[in-house]
């Protein structure tokens, strides 16, 4: 279970990177053909119009997807954002107890945000909502990069409040650890 666990979380970082690599590459093309146009403009030639239609939106919904499928990895990582000044003060037993407290209750708003999520994709399928940029994307697609996301999320938020409950380290406190950083 470890390995697929290991291996799900790599997976939703590669397609995080992939994501961020295809919003610069949309950008280079877009300014590549700006500057084509002024080119051809500035010899007399017609410009020949190389855009990216809906850049914006599309980008938009590439960062987002990016953004949520690395939300478990980098968790994983020790990346996240962590209060720590109460659990470091509180006996180790103590520490631990509130750790995977938190963490459950993290895992708990991670479910719901997932499932609304969810919901919300459900609901753009059933009423095909597209976006209204001049692609219409379904809005199921986005929506539903972003419910993976979160639900890759709130798996690892689970793994993470198990290895507390069996009184192992957590992946984020070991990469924290290995960083130097006070666990």
């Amino acid at each position: 279970m470890r390995s697929f666990l290991d291996r799900l979380y790599q997976g939703a970082l590669a397609l995080a990177a992939a994501a961020f690599a295809a919003i610069a590459l949309l950008v280079l093309f877009q300014i590549t053909g700006r500057l084509i146009d002024r080119a051809a403009r500035a010899t007399g030639a017609p410009p020949p119009g190389l855009t990216v239609p809906s850049l914006a939106e599309i980008g938009a919904f590439l960062f987002v997807g990016a953004v949520f499928l690395g939300l478990a990895g980098t968790l994983r990582a020790g990346g996240h954002v962590r209060v720590t000044l109460l659990t470091r003060a509180l006996p180790p037993a103590a520490g631990r107890v509130l750790g995977f407290a938190v963490t459950l209750a993290a895992a708990g708003l991670a479910a719901f945000a997932t499932w609304s999520s969810a919901v919300q994709v459900l609901d753009s399928w059933r009423f095909d909502s597209v976006s209204y940029g001049m692609i219409p994307v379904p809005l199921w697609l986005p929506q539903g990069v972003m419910t993976l996301g979160l639900a890759l999320f709130c798996i690892a938020l689970i793994d993470a409040a198990v290895a507390l409950a069996r009184g192992r380290v957590p992946d984020f406190q070991a990469a924290e650890a290995a960083r130097g950083e006070h666990a």
